[in-house]
């Protein structure tokens, strides 16, 4: 890792200057003079201790190092854009950033955030999806809703409900025979190996077939007719109220424990009383 950073001026101009083919225009889209473009690139140069620019006349090219710093710098400043933008979202006073899973987003939450949006519109939720479970105590979340929760300090915790799981396909593969349908697998609870060791019944899954690691891809490909999964009750409601999915077996099977964390600091403003209001309504539970 480098000890030195070149500094940002330098690469604001060399991508400027490399974007538009001449120090000169890049000067004028910088407000700056063109000695000060050439003096930044010269120290960029010297930085990297090769040429990033052929320089013939008042014409520039990029050299292959060039072309490969220019990818680079790009990409770093556009993600610096976005989340230097991203921060005016923690300055809104009715701000409430909510965490959950991809897979609880796409499949339970967002399908109800416009009823959410009716009853609270002066709520501006910022909905972060996340693989990991969050810190609390280093992130600024006020609420995570999620099935791979424990309590953590400064927090209020809550399991709101356990899931149950259970064998299913799209309705479409009920004609063909057991022995033809592709197995969908999935990842902790949602792995066939649990549906077994709970005692689920035999409905002709198979160790081979299709692997997801997310469990909103999974029932996703079950819902579109890809093979047998073993999914969650609570999201795949919506999906067979659709007629989607249906059951290849009445059991059901203990799931994850889906929990609430609520920050000491937002435990009590308006917004996040609001949403958890609202989120033990819509799931049916109480808090």
């Amino acid at each position: 890792m480098l000890k030195h950073w070149p500094p940002l001026n330098a690469l604001r101009g060399f991508e400027a200057a490399a974007r538009l083919g001449s120090f000169h225009k890049a000067a004028e889209e910088l407000h700056l003079t063109q000695s000060a473009i050439s003096q930044q690139i010269r120290s960029l140069e010297s930085f990297v201790e090769q040429p990033l620019f052929y320089r013939s006349g008042r014409k520039v090219a990029l050299t292959d190092a060039g072309a490969d710093l220019l990818s680079t710098t790009q990409s770093m400043l556009q993600q610096l854009a976005v989340g230097i933008r991203r921060l005016d979202q923690y300055r809104k006073p009715n701000q409430l950033v909510v965490n959950t899973t991809p897979a609880f987003a796409r499949h339970w939450l967002v399908p109800r955030l416009g009823d959410f949006h009716a009853r609270h519109p002066q709520i501006d939720l910022w909905l972060l999806t996340t693989d990991e479970t969050p810190d609390m105590a280093t992130q600024t979340i006020d609420i995570a809703v999620r099935d791979d929760l424990t309590a953590q300090a400064e927090c209020r915790f809550r399991v709101l409900l356990e899931d149950r799981l259970y064998p299913a396909c799209h309705p479409s593969l009920l004609a063909q025979p057991e022995s033809a349908r592709t197995t969908l697998h999935g990842e902790r609870e949602m792995d066939w190996a649990h549906w077994q060791l709970q005692g689920g019944a035999d409905v002709g899954q198979r160790s081979e077939g299709l692997n997801f690691s997310d469990p909103g891809l999974l029932l996703d490909a079950a819902s579109q007719g890809l093979g047998i999964a073993l999914v969650s009750q609570l999201l795949a409601g919506d999906a067979r109220g659709n007629h989607l999915l249906t059951p290849l077996s009445e059991q059901t099977v203990r799931g994850p424990n889906w929990s609430l964390l609520v920050h000491q600091q937002s435990e009590r403003n308006a917004q996040a009383v609001g949403f958890c209001e609202w989120l033990s309504a819509a799931l049916g539970v109480s808090l």
